[in-house]
């Protein structure tokens, strides 16, 4: 395991290395992102506009740039294919939103509150359809297998999630199969499409794959821990959603495995006691009997292999600043 000082030495800026290190491509994934984005029917730009400018932290397009660039592309198909994967990130987000019947996403309202559901789907449906024309103009069947093999990976660990709903009897390895489909995929599909633009070897493609893989997961345990633990204003959503709707996340499977209050569990998720005083004792529990310590503990043990995959490439300040990417992804408070 790696020592606290190591990762706060590495993490002190977080995604900001990476972001400002690639910020010339980062610039111009945008303005690809701005442009693909339009259309004649004026509610759909307006619509993934909105959630688009919400700033999200881009972290899986940078994932294609890094993983290119790291295997030493020097070309500019990488900035189409990672709009690509933001359009089906921001394209599952509107989707969520619907199905989670969220209200805030990055403190802001989300488009189905600001809208309407119909809208939401619909808007999502328009950016899967982009994403799908700039894999086909990228000319590469292997990339269109690889995004179109993991839209239907995200479509599966979505079902498998709703299907778990208020499910205790949910375990630690099933629960990791839901998101490494519902999220890992992404971020491991990103970094794969990378390497194949790179015209990458095959230990390549797969020691990044791992990577984004892991930081995947590490990246949904730490949002299901701050669930339960962040400061709202910082989170920019609404604390204990997952709670609200009988989400049974990685702290809950462990404190009902454990045997911590199986009565209360047993009221909120499949009685449906889960109003407001309910979710404080919720915080209570997860804090004061270290669960949430555990989650994170299982947590690292995925950035600890995603670092391990790093290290088959040469030191240089690209691979530095994926590794203070890694570290950012359970140090993080939003």
């Amino acid at each position: 395991m790696i020592s606290s000082l190591r990762a706060n030495l590495h993490s002190s800026d977080g995604l900001t290395s990476l972001s400002t290190l690639l910020a010339p491509q980062l610039k111009q994934i945008n303005e690809c992102i701005l442009e693909k984005m339009q259309s004649s029917v004026a509610l759909i730009p307006q619509i993934a506009g909105y959630l688009i400018s919400l700033g999200g932290k881009r972290i899986r397009p940078l994932l294609t740039v890094s993983a290119a660039e790291l295997c030493g592309y020097e070309g500019s198909r990488h900035i189409h294919l990672a709009a690509c994967v933001e359009f089906i990130h921001t394209a599952t987000l509107l989707h969520d939103d619907v199905v989670d019947e969220s209200s805030l996403r990055r403190g802001m309202a989300t488009a189905n509150t600001r809208w309407n559901n119909k809208a939401s789907i619909l808007v999502g449906d328009f950016l899967f359809s982009r994403a799908f024309e700039l894999m086909v103009a990228d000319q590469s069947l292997d990339i269109l297998r690889i995004l179109s093999k993991t839209s239907s990976a995200i479509a599966e660990g979505e079902v498998m999630q709703l299907a778990s709903s208020h499910d205790l009897d949910l375990n630690q390895d099933t629960y990791i199969k839901i998101i490494s489909s519902k999220t890992a995929c992404l971020f491991s599909a990103a970094a794969e499409v990378g390497v194949v633009v790179a015209g990458g070897n095959t230990p390549e493609r797969q020691v990044l794959a791992s990577f984004g893989h892991n930081l995947g997961i590490a990246f949904q345990l730490m949002d299901d821990i701050l669930d339960y633990e962040a400061d709202q204003r910082k989170l920019g959503k609404t604390i204990g959603d997952d709670f609200r709707e009988g989400q049974v996340t990685l702290p809950i499977i462990l404190a009902y495995e454990k045997g911590i209050d199986r009565e209360f569990w047993e009221k909120a998720f499949v009685k449906g006691s889960r109003d407001e005083k309910a979710l404080e004792k919720a915080i209570i529990l997860l804090n004061e009997s270290g669960i949430l310590d555990e989650t994170k503990a299982i947590a690292q043990r995925f950035v600890d292999d995603a670092l391990s995959c790093l290290s088959s490439f040469r030191d240089s300040p690209l691979k530095s600043a994926l590794e203070d990417l890694t570290y950012f992804s359970i140090q993080r408070e939003t």
